[in-house]
């Protein structure tokens, strides 16, 4: 089964939504940028998300953050998950108390090679269950949510070796047909479910459901 992960919400309603519509991860920004949560907002989004049925995963988005903010933060806030999508390095990794999803972005010029000797490098700090790499889109001007697709052969020869969740550009459209020929381990989308750039319970609710058809019919 391939894992859903919404992320950049703001509201609890929000969370609900996603919830309700099947997501197996809700995702709240930590990071300077217009989905930008702060910690006592995000607390009480996570109390609430902590009394639904299904009990989703939370992950929370930092770039290049201070380890221990970023672990106190998660402490205070019950982080499931810690997704660092700046510039981190392993040895950085290192100090984080919880599991973590590490952004890689995925320039027109970047190897396939280079992103696998990233990810090789990463497990052998750690094991599979307490590290997720997420394939993202490189952009100037934002670490993430930035509604721009990359190069898919990469995804599909990185989830060949890897669990990984592929980002960027994803939409309750082109989704199936991420799954359909690269059958990643997840997908984790943001901007693709907005309109008027805020979370659409009719978007999150169609982009998993082309998802979940998918594994229905096959």
């Amino acid at each position: 089964m391939t894992i859903i992960k919404i992320c950049g919400l703001i509201e609890i309603n929000q969370a609900r939504a996603a919830e309700a519509a099947g997501a197996d991860f809700l995702g709240m920004v930590f990071a300077p940028s217009r989905r930008q949560i702060i910690p006592h907002q995000a607390a009480e989004m996570i109390q609430a998300v902590h009394h639904m049925k299904t009990l989703p995963f939370i992950a929370g988005v930092f770039v290049n953050t201070p380890a221990q903010e970023v672990n106190f933060i998660a402490e205070t806030c019950r982080l499931d998950w810690v997704q660092l999508s700046g510039n981190e390095n392993w040895d950085y990794c290192r100090q984080i108390n919880r599991p973590i999803i590490k952004a890689l972005h995925i320039s027109p010029t970047c190897s396939i090679e280079t992103v696998i000797n990233t990810i090789v490098a990463g497990y052998k700090i750690f094991p599979q269950d307490k590290l997720k790499i997420l394939l993202d889109t490189h952009s100037k001007s934002a670490f993430g949510g930035t509604g721009q697709t990359f190069d898919w052969e990469i995804a599909r020869e990185v989830s060949a070796r890897f669990p990984v969740f592929i980002a960027g550009g994803l939409t309750p459209e082109n989704v199936g047909q991420l799954v359909a020929e690269i059958n990643p381990y997840g997908v984790d989308v943001s901007s693709g479910v907005e309109t008027n750039g805020r979370k659409d319970p009719e978007k999150i609710k169609r982009f998993i459901q082309a998802v979940r058809n998918l594994e229905i019919k096959n």
